[in-house]
Parts: structure tokens; sequence; C-alpha cells
């Protein structure tokens, strides 16, 4: 597990190019605004069949080597990036990029489960996310001293981060068991009722979350607050999430069950996202960062602990992936949602609607409380069902058999 959290951590170190893309696609390339929006958008959507390639590997060749792939896969894109020549094969990378960008996150989430019990898998995807925070923070004053060298040089920095984590983990995490030659169908996960009552629910969460990103400059703005002050908050909220972590351990919010541990989650983050659309000096809007940080802290280990105890080890891949893809569906529509209610309404009705939704998510709790309790995982194709047990006290006719039959 500590592998596990070293590795990502190395990796979300290097993971700091993405916010620069534009700028060097514009500024190096030559594209246009709208060609460097065009491409991430691209980008974008490479992304969500990447998450699905890197569960569907996970299930086949193992975590490890699917880990170990992705990483290299990302690393020749951004080096691919910084050695273009023109626009045309920046364009190429950046699509490589996607497909390679996802391919990491099904496996390293698949291994978590893997490696801990079911009551501990909760603090541990929530000490990976304080890990990618406390990485994140020192990533942004790497980015900032290479930004000064050369754009191109961020991308370079980049894919040796992500080569260096693939050594790491290639060589400390163990491969695992054999894989088994018959393995559910891929479309599997997408028939579990459970899963996708949890991938309805994580999907809305993302349209949250990614308004962090999207809408809080924009609000600063709004309020007439510095710009930069985003830096500061997001520096807040990685912050909390840090320091928190001992509020994860059994004593404490361990205690609780997933269930019950998401809707006080959701209520925290209501509360969080309405002081936000409220607030009007930096220092408010730093005492709501700590609140929806709390809440972002309790439902992301959560929710992949839900997901990850559907299904049994080695096929957990492909629903971590499935599950997964809430980001990208929420990523195509979450930019129109913040900026339509920020213009039609301003930060107080945009928040305030996030706001809503969370609170809607908590009472929804106890419904996809009872779906994922009393579903079952469908069926493998070409697996006969099993037999029923005869009745009690009647021996069960011996079947016939086949030996020498031809």
């Amino acid at each position: 597990m500590h592998v596990l959290v070293a590795a990502r951590a190395v990796n979300r170190l290097g993971a700091f190019t993405l916010p620069f893309l534009a700028v060097t696609l514009v500024r190096e390339l030559d594209a246009t605004v709208a060609q460097a929006g065009y491409l991430l958008a691209a980008f974008g959507l490479a992304t969500l069949p990447s998450r699905l390639l890197g569960g569907h590997l996970a299930d086949r060749i193992g975590g490890r080597a699917t880990i170990v792939a992705g990483l290299v896969g990302t690393a020749a894109a951004q080096l691919l990036v910084a050695a273009a020549p023109g626009l045309w094969v920046a364009g190429v990378a950046v699509v490589l990029l996607g497909l390679a960008f996802e391919v990491y996150e099904p496996p390293s989430q698949a291994l978590v489960a893997d490696v801990t019990t079911e009551d501990q898998r909760p603090a541990a995807y929530s000490l990976m996310a304080g890990a990618m925070a406390a990485a994140g923070m020192a990533a942004g004053l790497l980015a900032l001293a290479l930004a000064g060298v050369g754009l191109r040089w961020l991308f370079v920095v980049d894919a040796a981060t992500c080569l260096a984590c693939a050594v790491l983990v290639g060589m400390t995490i163990p491969a695992g068991p054999p894989v088994v030659a018959a393995r559910p169908r891929a479309s599997a996960a997408w028939r579990d009722r459970r899963l996708l009552v949890m991938l309805g629910a994580g999907t809305g969460f993302a349209l949250v979350y990614l308004q962090i990103t999207i809408a809080l400059p924009l609000t600063l703005v709004a309020r007439e607050l510095p710009v930069a002050g985003t830096g500061l908050l997001l520096t807040v909220s990685a912050t909390t999430i840090v320091l928190a972590q001992p509020l994860l351990r059994p004593r404490l919010l361990g205690r609780l069950d997933d269930f019950a541990a998401m809707t006080g989650g959701y209520v925290l983050l209501s509360v969080g996202l309405f002081a936000t659309g409220y607030a009007r000096s930096l220092p408010a809007f730093a005492a709501a960062a700590v609140l929806w940080s709390l809440g972002d802290l309790v439902l992301l280990g959560r929710a992949y602990s839900v997901v990850a105890a559907l299904v049994p080890a080695g096929r957990r891949g492909g629903y971590l992936a499935a599950y997964g893809t809430s980001w990208g569906f929420a990523a195509v529509v979450a930019p129109a949602v913040g900026t339509g209610l920020l213009t039609y309404g301003g930060p107080a009705l945009l928040w305030s609607s996030l706001a809503l939704l969370c609170l809607l998510l908590a009472a929804a709790q106890p419904v996809v409380r009872r779906v994922v309790s009393g579903g079952t995982p469908p069926a493998t194709a070409g697996r006969p069902a099993p037999r029923p047990a005869p009745p009690p006290g009647r021996r069960r006719r011996a079947a016939p058999s086949t030996r020498g039959s031809g």
C-alpha cells in the first residue's frame, strides 16, 4: 500500500503539464485559441476509452503490467509533445496522451482494494487522495520554476517522473497471481444495476467537484477579488485533505458504514458550497474551502470502497474503470453548467444550486444502499447456473457417467 501511495505521489508530482498544455500549443506551436480548445476537447474525449482500456487490461494482464504500460505510454506522448515540430504532430501527441493518461487509474485503484480489507479501504483511498494533494502543492512550485526555463521542458520533466514511477512500480509491486483465462465479458459491469446507480451518483459528485477548477476563479472575479486567490484556496483545500487524514481512523469516522459516511460527506460539502456562493472575501472563501474539502475527503474514499466491494479480486479493474467514466461524463457538461448558472444568476445561484444537488445526493443514499446491498453481479457468459440444493433428507441421484462416451 505504501508503495502505491509513493508511486502515486511521484506521478502526481509530475502531472503539472495539463494547465500549460493550451499555452504551449498557442505560444510554441502557433495554434489559435480555438484550435487549442479543440485539441483539449479531443484530449478529454480520449481519456474515456483510456480509463476503460486500463480496466480491461488490469483484468487481463494484471495490475502491475497495466500500470507500467500506461505510465510508459504517457511518458512517450509527453516527449512527443515536447519535440513536436508543428501543430499536426502536436495534435496527434495530445490525442495519444489522452489515450494513455487514464490507463494507470483503474489498476492502481484495484490494487488498493486487493491489499486492504473492506474496513481499511475508505482510509486507504483517502490516503491516496491526501498523497496526491500534497504532491500537487509541490507540483505547483515545480511548474512555477520550470515555466520560466521553457514550456516544452515541462513535458520533458513530466515524462521523466512517469518513467520514474513506472520503474518504482515495476521493481516493488508483485506481479500478482496468474491471470485466469476465463474472464467475464467487458459488458458485465455495464449490466450491473448496482454499479449503474453508483455511476449516477458519482457523476453528480464529479459535476460538483469540477466546478472548483471551472467556476471558482470566475467567482473570485465576480466578487472583484484577485484571480490569483484561486491558488491560495486550492492550497487551503490540499492542506485540509492532508491534515484531516486522522479523522478517518476507525475510532472516528471509520466507525460509520460507507453510506452513512457519504450522507454526512454530502451534507458537509453542501454547507461549504453554499458558503462559497455568499463569500465576499478571501478569508471567507478559505473557510468555505475547508468545509467542502472535508466533504471531498470523506466522499472520494467511500465511493471507491463501495465499488471495489461489488466484485471479487480479478474483476475490479473493469468495474472501477466503468465507475471512473463518471468524471468523463461530468466533464462534458460541467463547463456549460458552471458558466451558464454563473452568467444567469451570479455566484449565489451557481453555488446554491450545487449545494442543493449535494443535499439531493445525501437524501438518495438510503436508496443507493438498498440497491447496492440487494443486487448481485451479472453472471459471466457461459458459466452454468448452480444447481439448487436437494431437500433435506433426500439423496441426490448420481449423475450418469460420461467416461468412454464419444
